[in-house]
């Protein structure tokens, strides 16, 4: 098997080639102001020096008496302190592994879930997910659920199914394809993601797919269904109130019949229209993607020169001679990738809206190319560090009323952050249709890295970015909380965790009403440990 990317996202020998991605470089170049000097290795991990186990023998010895496969060997206590966010990136290729877990657990069932949280109340340990920090200075254990990555049960007729929390969505997206199912939902990060990290951090439409959940807390055993009350409280929650241990999702038919194309808008504004008009009519696609004028302008840099069957070959041969002379110009105008499955009479709505707004079709072979590359978005992050560019992701939710302006003025805020750390910033926008009274935008942004001062630029580009999207009306990913709502949190994380045992200190904030506790709040769960990767 190959090996992980020990600092980054992957397999070590999967790599962004920019051979393959000529204009690439030449885009980073001129919107950064790139010397070409710029580079951000990462250190060797021999020289890594990690903390030694603060566990006594004896504890060392209860712990392995609840799971046998307990390892406190320094490589695995690295390679599980930190998760895949910009700053954990930046930590381990500085080889700054400050505070390591002092042991790994890799639990097979609940009964060693539930001894271990018991174990970390009495011996006062905190416990923490797979790549994850602790949030303070008492003796950590990381737990591992990689050996629950069993599917236990297939619905076909409610048409869900149940999984342990720590199997490889790409593995049961396999198993519900050999019975005809799939999950339906395939995000940038999906190669790697596991079922119980869709719920625990929530991001994209994924959450929206979890019908019940299985968690272990330091108070027992919650069974939430979809009626429960309880469910909403694990998503996003970051295993700071319990263990995810098994989830349920819904899932749809494998589609005969397919029909995804791609649509060039002459601007955003127009794009961001005729996707409300589709979220707002009842006009339900697979999946729905706007790309700003500056993500669409990159995902040209980007594009590989040799996809004979894409969109930038499309374009190369007889598209750019078309579109000109009508006013689209692709360095300029907002491209939407449109998805929909068995129902033609959708599809074909919504080719409509899309021309009602003077989208102009680039053709299924469009499309598809977008989905492919988009799987290499991660890998791209690493090559990107490698070459020392900053680059970072946050997601947001605003209604349709307020979408434009907050993107205008939450970019502006990104690129007058970045500038004021010495550099300029490519700011990019990728839309999804929410609901009918919004949608969520996930922002990628750019930089040339400070040296020496990569975290610090970065904190303070996501600090501008927090306070544009607190004060102009968004929602950060994650939640969003004013004091009240800060209260009872607190009140649920003390009922089900009052030795704050789970994941402690890296979800809830001091009470405050003002502007800075909701901006320290984003700020944490961004850098919280996280599936999220750039999509371009």
């Amino acid at each position: 098997m190959t090996d992980l990317r020990w600092y980054g996202w992957g397999y070590a020998d999967k790599i962004f080639s920019f051979d393959q991605h000529p204009d690439a470089w030449n885009f980073l170049r001129d919107a950064l102001a790139l010397r070409g000097d710029e580079s951000f290795p990462a250190c060797d991990f021999d020289a890594i020096r990690a903390r030694a186990p603060r566990l006594t023998s004896a504890q060392l010895d209860a712990l392995r008496h609840i799971v046998p496969e307990t390892k406190t060997d320094t490589r695995t206590r690295v390679l599980r302190t930190y998760g895949k966010s910009y700053r954990d990136l930046i930590r381990l290729r500085r080889g700054e592994i400050a505070n390591p877990p002092d042991a790994v657990v890799y639990p097979a069932n609940e009964d060693q879930i539930a001894r271990v949280l018991a174990f970390c109340a009495q011996a006062n340990c905190a416990l923490i997910p797979f790549g994850g920090e602790a949030g303070d200075e008492r003796v950590t254990i990381t737990l591992d659920l990689a050996r629950l990555n069993h599917v236990l049960a297939l619905d076909e007729i409610s048409q869900t199914a149940t999984a342990e929390a720590g199997i490889l969505v790409p593995e049961l997206e396999r198993a519900l394809n050999a019975r005809g199912f799939t999950l339906g939902s395939f995000p940038p990060a999906f190669e790697f993601s596991t079922l119980g990290g869709w719920l625990a951090t929530g991001g994209d439409d994924l959450a929206a797919l979890i019908s019940g959940a299985r968690v272990v807390t330091p108070r027992g055993i919650i069974e939430a269904g979809s009626a429960s009350p309880l469910l909403p409280l694990f998503i996003a929650s970051a295993g700071a109130l319990g263990v995810i241990t098994r989830a349920t999702t819904r899932i749809r038919r494998l589609p005969k019949a397919k029909n995804d194309r791609a649509w060039l808008f002459q601007n955003f504004s127009a794009g961001v229209t005729a996707l409300r008009v589709l979220a707002q009519s009842g006009i339900v696609p697979a999946f729905a993607r706007l790309l700003d004028e500056n993500a669409t302008r990159a995902l040209g840099a980007f594009a590989r020169r040799d996809e004979s069957r894409g969109w930038k070959a499309w374009l190369e041969q007889f598209g750019l001679g078309f579109l000109a002379p009508r006013g689209y110009a692709f360095d300029q105008g907002a491209m939407m990738v449109l998805g929909f499955e068995d129902d033609a009479a959708s599809a074909q709505a919504g080719q409509s809206v899309c021309k009602a707004y003077g989208a102009t079709d680039l053709g299924r072979g469009s499309a598809d190319a977008w989905l492919r590359e988009r799987y290499e978005m991660p890998d791209l992050r690493d090559a990107l560090l490698d070459r020392g560019i900053l680059v970072d992701t946050l997601e947001i939710a605003a209604a349709w009323s307020n979408l434009e302006q907050l993107h205008k003025t939450l970019a502006a805020a990104i690129a007058d952050a970045s500038a004021q750390t010495g550099s300029p910033a490519v700011v990019m926008a990728r839309v999804a249709p929410g609901d009918r009274d919004g949608a969520r935008v996930r922002v990628t942004f750019l930089a040339r890295m400070a040296r020496g001062k990569e975290i610090e630029q970065a904190e303070t580009i996501r600090r501008a970015a927090a306070e544009c999207i607190v004060t102009n009306g968004g929602v950060a990913s994650g939640r969003d909380q004013d004091a009240l709502e800060m209260t009872i949190w607190r009140a649920v994380k003390n009922g089900l965790d009052p030795n704050d045992v789970m994941n402690p200190g890296k979800w809830l904030v001091a009470e405050s009403s003002s502007v800075d506790a909701a901006i320290e709040y984003q700020e944490r769960f961004w850098n919280l440990p996280t599936k999220e990767t750039p999509n371009l």
